[in-house]
């Protein structure tokens, strides 16, 4: 097998998982645990995932455990991604939990692998020129390039209709961009009832007590039909919060204006400085877009940037409960620090 970039370079390696070509747009993680999760974070649709740590699948696959109808170790109910780039594929797996190796469950969601590839760098080209499209070739059976951007990702990840995890008297309305299940797991510990609705859903009739948006695939000026039905939310009283993509269209309700990352921020180790303090989080992160902080109307101010590159990882309202976050203070995979967040929320409904 071998991985084509749309700048030319050829990658060549060994195939595993499906059998099959497939083409999306290339980019990488830095993260060194995780990859059950990772794969099955439906922000990833349209994309070739390139893991930088050498060594994947040797913990295997968990086993398809439901609490409150959300799966127990993965973070949707399939792998969304396109395709995955690794160094070094553990074929024998070792862990308590595993049912299966990577290779047999990417064969049962008919998505494709390629090993030995200079994963390090591959990184750094990636790195230097910005993720690029890319296409992952079987002999015999090439495809063109796909670019993921031109698309509505969010429309092929999101729920078809609402959907409600009764736990508490509190509700909060969901909209759903492509929700990871920790996110609903974290309202439900903290006895939060959760109505889930799909991304276009006119929720303004509903009965709740705060609004989550959260996060997603793709480019956030593709899903206007959000952005649209937020906007009457921003004038009201009730508490609203989101999470990556979901701070994007809470950004873009307000009138702010969204741009492309080079080569985005997907990790487990992203410091982020909190604006008026000297605390720094290590933060989860799955994004390709940012939000430039310097268009944001004057009651809006940011919470929170990256320590790496300086970008905003997070506004709030100058007088009201709305609040949101580049990063995932739900975290699964990656550290916790942020998980307060949920909590400050939950206390405002």
């Amino acid at each position: 097998m071998q991985l084509i970039l749309e700048d030319g370079t050829v990658l060549s390696g060994k195939g595993f998982g499906y059998q099959g070509s497939t083409s999306g747009e290339v980019v990488f993680n830095t993260g060194m645990v995780g990859y059950p999760e990772t794969m099955t974070d439906p922000s990833y649709a349209g994309q070739i995932l390139v893991f930088t740590y050498p060594l994947i699948g040797n913990y295997g696959i968990p086993e398809n455990q439901s609490i409150d109808n959300l799966l127990s170790f993965f973070e949707s109910e399939k792998i969304h991604l396109k395709g995955i780039v690794i160094s070094s594929l553990t074929s024998e797996y070792s862990h308590w939990n595993a049912v299966k190796s990577l290779s047999d469950w990417m064969i049962e969601h008919q998505i494709p692998g390629i090993e030995g590839v200079d994963t390090r760098a591959l990184t750094k080209r990636l790195r230097s020129k910005g993720s690029q499209l890319g296409k992952m070739v079987m002999e015999g059976k090439d495809l063109p390039f796909y670019d993921p951007g031109l698309e509505n990702q969010v429309r092929k990840v999101s729920i078809q209709k609402p959907i409600i995890y009764e736990k508490g008297k509190k509700v909060v309305c969901l909209v759903d961009t492509g929700c990871k299940f920790n996110i609903i797991r974290s309202f439900l510990k903290r006895d939060v009832t959760v109505l889930r609705v799909p991304w276009d859903y006119d929720y303004s009739k509903e009965k709740f007590d705060g609004i989550m948006l959260s996060n997603g695939p793709g480019d956030p000026t593709n899903v206007p039909e959000t952005i649209e039905n937020l906007k009457p939310h921003l004038q009201g009283d009730k508490p609203i919060f989101g999470i990556c993509l979901g701070h994007q269209i809470i950004a873009l309700a307000a009138g702010a204006i969204s741009y492309k990352l080079k080569f985005g921020h997907r990790s487990q180790n992203q410091p982020c400085i909190q604006v008026g303090s000297k605390r720094c989080f290590i933060t989860s992160q799955n994004h390709g877009y940012a939000i430039d902080d310097q268009t944001l109307p004057e009651n809006w101010k940011p919470c929170f940037f990256n320590a790496n590159d300086g970008s905003n990882e997070g506004i709030e309202h100058r007088t009201k409960f709305i609040r949101s976050v580049q990063f995932h203070p739900e975290s699964w995979p990656g550290p916790v620090d942020t998980n307060f967040l949920f909590d400050e929320f939950v206390n405002q409904l």
